[in-house]
């Protein structure tokens, strides 16, 4: 193809593809147009046509949020090991050494220091890409590091959840990463440090039901999956018909859940502005500003 060529155009009157063709690997699965790498990365990783929100690795996530060479990366040299010797169709140590190679990533969670608009903080940020963003025993031992950091230094923590829940080849010692986590909020919160909880696409089962539902601000990006369940499980159990927006963001916008919605575009500013606000005025926010779509 020319050097040049747009080719952010929508395809919707060609033949259907064959079984053997490979999708485009940025096309909107909304709808259906196409993106060089470049485009979406200048765009934020969101469809201009009609606001899709693609998943975003989570060091493109710091890149987005955190100013310019602020971002100090902590606890890289964890990793998980394999106590339970889980096998299903291939063994646990396989995956993770898989996933490593793959994502460039030790395990689901990036955490460090930083600064989003000239504002002190600390970022825990996951990453859907290993391993479902599930959380285990590593991913649960960098948030509570990361809050003790935000603790210690007396900056609001920042997290950026990204999963599909707890991580299954390590059985009861990854559900035990649901109190752990909460219990580090808790002491944060104690020390008067405060936790802004951004949730993206999808934030499921341990993680939604421990921390990422503890935020002092609560904020989620613009159709994000946010539910214990996935609505598929949940119809089929209940055999009812669910709403169209079951689970998602503007659901639980609706009913209280969350703050505000914010699409990404617009998620530093935003984070700054709360950032400041807890800077000036310290001490965790009191209230849940329920149904707000808009600023602090």
């Amino acid at each position: 193809m020319a050097e040049g060529i747009d080719i952010s155009i929508e395809h919707r009157n060609l033949p259907e593809p064959s079984k053997n063709d490979k999708p485009h690997p940025n096309t909107c699965p909304e709808c259906g147009s196409h993106y060089r790498d470049a485009e979406l990365a200048d765009n934020f990783w969101v469809c201009p046509h009609c606001n899709h929100h693609f998943r975003v690795r989570a060091k493109d996530r710091i890149a987005q949020l955190a100013d310019e060479g602020t971002f100090k990366e902590e606890a890289a040299d964890l990793r998980s090991e394999d106590p339970l010797t889980f096998f299903d169709m291939r063994p646990y140590t396989e995956r993770l050494v898989e996933a490593e190679q793959e994502t460039g990533q030790g395990d689901a969670m990036i955490i460090g220091s930083a600064a989003i608009e000239r504002v002190r903080c600390e970022l825990a940020v996951m990453d859907f890409a290993f391993m479902g963003g599930s959380m285990g025993s590593v991913v649960g031992e960098k948030f509570v590091r990361a809050c003790e950091s935000a603790a210690e230094v007396g900056v609001p923590l920042v997290s950026v959840t990204s999963s599909g829940g707890a991580r299954m080849q390590e059985g009861i010692l990854s559900l035990m990463q649901l109190p752990k986590t909460v219990c580090a909020v808790e002491d944060l919160k104690d020390s008067g440090g405060a936790m802004i909880s951004v949730m993206a696409h999808p934030t499921t089962a341990g993680v939604l039901a421990s921390f990422a539902s503890l935020g002092d601000v609560i904020v989620a990006e613009p159709g994000a999956l946010l539910a214990f369940t996935g609505p598929r499980v949940v119809q089929q159990t209940t055999r009812e018909k669910l709403p169209e927006d079951f689970g998602l963001a503007e659901s639980n916008v609706r009913f209280g859940h969350l703050d505000a919605i914010v699409g990404r575009r617009d998620l530093r500013p935003y984070v700054g502005r709360v950032l400041r606000l807890f800077s000036n005025h310290g001490g965790p926010a009191r209230g849940r500003h329920a149904g707000t779509a808009g600023a602090p």
